[in-house]
């Protein structure tokens, strides 16, 4: 039976250092590819905390399974923002492209509820809503009524 370490984990800049060297150490396994295969998978992450999850095998080999941050901080990434609006509903503290909102749903669609791109995008627009971010001027719930129109269809063929 494999042997499962979960740890949270700087995008593409996990190092041997705690936590992950003492949790693989007593596994037997080989640390500095472990890391080095987390820093390869998580490179797209660079700088926000990635769940990741390695199973290490009875005969040394390992499995790494990088889970998705949430929608929240891929957008405060993007938007190169520290915190949400504390009344996002009167105070806006950034605004995103339609471009931008796209790429954060193609990151988290494994894991959100969305059976396709459309549903996914409006999905990452009520996350923009809570967090008091417009797109490219308008209010979120504005632009996905225009998604749900069909007025972004061309840009949201898969």
């Amino acid at each position: 039976m494999a042997e499962v370490v979960e740890v949270l984990v700087s995008g593409g800049a996990a190092n041997p250092g705690p936590p992950l060297g003492p949790a693989l150490g007593p596994l037997g396994v080989n640390v500095k590819a472990v890391v080095d295969e987390i820093n390869k998978v998580t490179a797209e992450y660079k700088g926000i905390q990635v769940p990741v999850r390695i199973e290490v095998e009875a005969d040394k080999s390992f499995t790494i399974k990088v889970g998705t941050p949430p929608t929240t901080a891929l957008l405060k990434q993007e938007m190169k923002i520290e915190k949400g609006s504390a009344d996002p509903g009167v105070q806006k503290v950034a605004d995103i492209t339609m471009e931008q909102v796209v790429s954060v749903a193609k990151m988290k669609r494994g894991d959100l509820l969305s059976y396709d791109l459309r549903s996914a995008v409006k999905e990452v627009l009520g996350t923009c809503l809570s967090l008091g971010i417009t797109v490219e001027g308008k209010d979120p719930r504005e632009v996905q009524r225009a998604v749900s129109s069909g007025e972004y269809d061309q840009m949201l063929s898969e």
